[in-house]
């Protein structure tokens, strides 16, 4: 289940998070032996950078690895600090923080851009694999509602979320389009919901009490075609 799932996204340049060399079997070291090896860096990128490093992680602004090396030539080795910064960027509170789609923070920890909607998704994917691993509830519902709320949050359309974001995991891609069609039974019923309130004359708090309903689920549907129309008089 979503076992072949392997990659998680690249956060701070394509050659930060690269593996270094590869060593022997024999000799390769530990996760254990990792983490202990790059102490050093991560408590100075703490020092250095605590709104980034410290109790909350934030997002890192793509190509923020070349730009630690030339601010901090005395403080950081190439190889160490790429090491540092994948251990950092696949620890799971990282990944936590890019799955809720915070925006990407440069050193000075402004917030610069968004995360790609497929590093949000992968992120997601990344996480339930590890909570799924420690339990024997069944939490493909739970990341099933995190997909819908990411597609939902990046404003795309179906087809161009999917380009973006789907994988060779076939257990992923199916809980995906399981998390769209849902999307799209909602859609559905918001747009039934706003044809029945515009014929009937009413406002959204007498439309809802009428018949048993939500306001707020009245006010999303008139919301939702305001927005729809605003951006296609835009375009």
């Amino acid at each position: 289940m979503l076992n072949s799932m392997t990659s998680t996204p690249s956060d701070t340049s394509e050659t930060a998070v690269q593996a270094v060399e590869p060593t022997p079997a024999k000799t390769r070291p530990t996760r254990a032996d990792r983490s202990q090896s790059v102490q050093p860096v991560l408590e100075k990128l703490f020092e250095l950078y605590p709104h980034l490093f410290g109790a909350e992680f934030l997002p890192l602004k793509l190509g923020i690895f070349q730009e630690l090396l030339a601010a901090h030539p005395e403080q950081f080795e190439r190889d160490s600090l790429k090491a540092a910064l994948g251990l950092h960027t696949r620890s799971t509170r990282y990944l936590q923080c890019v799955a809720a789609g915070k925006q990407r923070h440069d050193l000075q920890g402004v917030a610069v851009a968004d995360v790609s909607p497929e590093h949000v998704y992968l992120a997601l994917l990344e996480l339930f694999r590890r909570r799924q691993g420690r339990t024997k509830e069944d939490l493909r519902p739970k990341l099933r509602a995190q997909l819908l709320a990411a597609f939902e949050a990046s404003g795309l359309s179906r087809q161009d979320y999917l380009t973006r974001v789907q994988t060779n995991d076939a257990d992923a891609n199916a809980l995906l389009e399981e998390a769209l069609a849902e999307h799209d039974l909602k859609m559905a019923k918001q747009e039934a919901l706003l044809r029945a309130f515009e014929s009937s004359g009413k406002t959204p708090a007498e439309f809802a009490d009428m018949y048993g309903l939500n306001e707020r689920d009245v006010n999303a549907a008139v919301n939702r075609k305001r927005r729809l129309e605003s951006a296609a008089t835009t375009s």
